[in-house]
């Protein structure tokens, strides 16, 4: 009388130690897997520093908007023509921080100022389209901005700053 391998033929036995290995191994991955997703950075913190793209084309001539660019709130301001050539003719010599309207903008893009909204005093957020230079307006310590976002009136040291952005088409730019 001949008996059965477990060579000739799998037994039980085998089935259950295969099955019993599979599932811990499953297991095993299964409780590491938290562990590693937990060295990845947080959604939050990906979002803070991401660029984030804008559509222009809702923004009538003379209006603004505001968005949020790591944690800062950025204008992005529609400007009339009226207001594109009062910002080119105001000579250097009128601003505390001289710096020309081309410089602060695209280059085609005119019409389109994009700064940070914090006011360079004391970091208070100032009003679109307020002060004696139809631009930007700190009512906490009285700064005036022009169209163009630079300073002309009030405590305030530097001009409105310019985040790095990019037009990916006429109607979309893209800031950080």
């Amino acid at each position: 009388m001949t008996t059965a391998t477990s060579d000739d033929h799998p037994t039980r036995r085998d089935f259950l130690f295969v099955a019993t290995g599979a599932a811990a191994t499953v297991g095993g991955l299964a409780s590491l897997w938290p562990f590693v997703s937990q060295m990845n950075p947080d959604a939050s913190t990906i979002a803070a520093g991401a660029p984030i793209e804008v559509d222009l084309s809702p923004i009538a001539d003379g209006q603004d908007i505001k968005v949020f660019w790591r944690g800062k709130p950025i204008y992005i301001m529609h400007r009339t023509k009226k207001q594109v050539e009062e910002a080119q003719q105001v000579p250097l010599s009128d601003l505390k921080d001289p710096a020309t309207d081309q410089s602060r903008v695209k280059e085609g893009h005119d019409q389109w100022l994009v700064v940070i909204g914090i006011c360079t005093h004391l970091g208070c957020i100032p009003i679109a389209h307020e002060g004696n230079y139809d631009g930007f307006f700190c009512p906490c310590h009285g700064s005036q901005y022009d169209s163009s976002g630079r300073i002309r009136q009030g405590p305030a040291p530097l001009n409105l700053a310019v985040p790095p952005y990019a037009f990916l088409s006429d109607t979309k730019i893209q800031i950080g």
